[in-house]
């Protein structure tokens, strides 16, 4: 069986690209490959599932708002009742007096592409929120809207449920192979055995993309990197709370009647995750992030830690940023990957983007040459420094 475009992981990226492929016009044959139909062990299911502005490049900041704006008008793109419990509570990125001149500029940037961003300095933050400590904080950059949370389950399932009527074929499968004659890549082998011909290959594997793009002798600097989160209560409910980012990269926001925290890793050293290992590593939380909780917001001396889990990131080593586009001499295999914790956010800007770029031959809503393969063949980094 062969089809014109194979997309590798059935996850939001996948999904995203699929949806906009057909509301491209594309009229091709579209098969969307998924090791894990449960998505129990799925980035997009496993992510704190949140969207913002705060980034340190314009690009980002752009694939975002792409996204927010169909939050905006879920009902109209998908129909009534169509809803993933959006919270449009905020992010508050905390700095010390070392960190101030990058949220600065970081701020400068987010001003000049219309984000909502209010920078305050440490007096005006503790009068904003009274739960607050200013210790060894010089500022914060708070997103008065356009930023927030939602249910990552309820976005994927809007996309997956709209692709059922527009002829796209499910696959249960894992890639084990990929053939490649000269420049161009021609078919892919399941682990069942089963060969599936392509046009146009898609790589949205999530953490395992770098392990796809090898079977097509491709590089790519992606491996997955373990994220853990974990869940707690408190006394008090602080309605008022933002995604709150410690200068330490500590992170917690309110979930309904509790709090989820996480940002405790040490990326200095850190290597690539064992693909099956989704145990929470507990004493991150003990060790790490609990004194951090407490001295920044005092309440949280006394909280009871209640569950917790862990997913993968789908890290770029080179430059933690998205790589998106087709291979400068492979051209018929495509990235959509990279993402390194925001991919959530940015999965439909990148499909209407990669829709555009197969339907089309270029960018036409969302320009993502910046994210395009070439900086990873010469090594060049195009880094963000807001990664959470």
């Amino acid at each position: 069986m062969g089809y014109d475009v194979v997309i590798v992981g059935g996850a939001i990226v996948g999904s995203s690209v699929a949806y906009y492929l057909r509301e491209e016009g594309f009229s091709g044959s579209i098969a969307l490959i998924e090791r894990d139909p449960q998505f129990a062990h799925a980035a997009t299911t496993l992510s704190c599932a949140s969207i913002r502005q705060q980034f340190s490049i314009p690009e980002n900041i752009r694939l975002s708002q792409f996204t927010l704006a169909l939050f905006r008008r879920l009902e109209e793109e998908f129909g009534a009742g169509a809803d993933i419990g959006f919270r449009e509570k905020g992010y508050l990125i905390l700095a010390s007096e070392e960190g101030l001149p990058v949220l600065k500029a970081n701020h400068a940037i987010q001003a000049r592409e219309g984000a909502d961003i209010l920078l305050e300095d440490v007096d005006a933050l503790t009068r904003r929120f009274s739960w607050l400590s200013g210790e060894g904080i010089a500022a914060g950059a708070y997103g008065r809207s356009g930023e927030g949370w939602f249910d990552a389950n309820d976005m994927l399932t809007l996309f997956r449920r709209a692709l059922r009527q527009k002829n796209v074929d499910f696959v249960t499968g894992e890639v084990a192979g990929i053939e490649r004659t000269r420049n161009k890549v021609t078919a892919l082998t399941l682990a069942s055995g089963e060969r599936l011909g392509a046009g146009t290959i898609v790589n949205a594997a999530g953490p395992n993309a770098g392990a796809v793009a090898a079977m097509a002798g491709l590089a790519l600097p992606v491996e997955p990197r373990k994220r853990n989160v974990f869940v707690f209560e408190a006394r008090d409910r602080f309605d008022d709370m933002p995604l709150l980012v410690d200068p330490s990269g500590i992170y917690v926001r309110p979930e309904g009647s509790v709090y989820i925290t996480g940002g405790a890793e040490p990326e200095d050293g850190e290597t690539a995750a064992d693909p099956a290992d989704f145990d929470p590593a507990w004493p991150l939380f003990e060790e790490v992030i609990w004194p951090v909780l407490a001295t920044r917001v005092p309440a949280f001396e006394a909280i009871k830690p209640t569950r917790a889990w862990a997913g993968h990131y789908d890290y770029n080593t080179l430059d933690q940023n998205a790589v998106i586009g087709p291979h400068p001499e492979v051209s018929n295999f495509i990235f959509a990957n990279g993402f390194s914790g925001h991919g959530l956010q940015q999965a439909p800007a990148v499909g209407k983007a990669l829709a555009e770029l197969i339907v089309h031959g270029g960018y036409r809503s969302i320009d993502c040459s910046a994210f395009g393969y070439a900086r990873i063949a010469e090594g060049r980094p195009f880094r963000e420094l807001n990664v959470i």
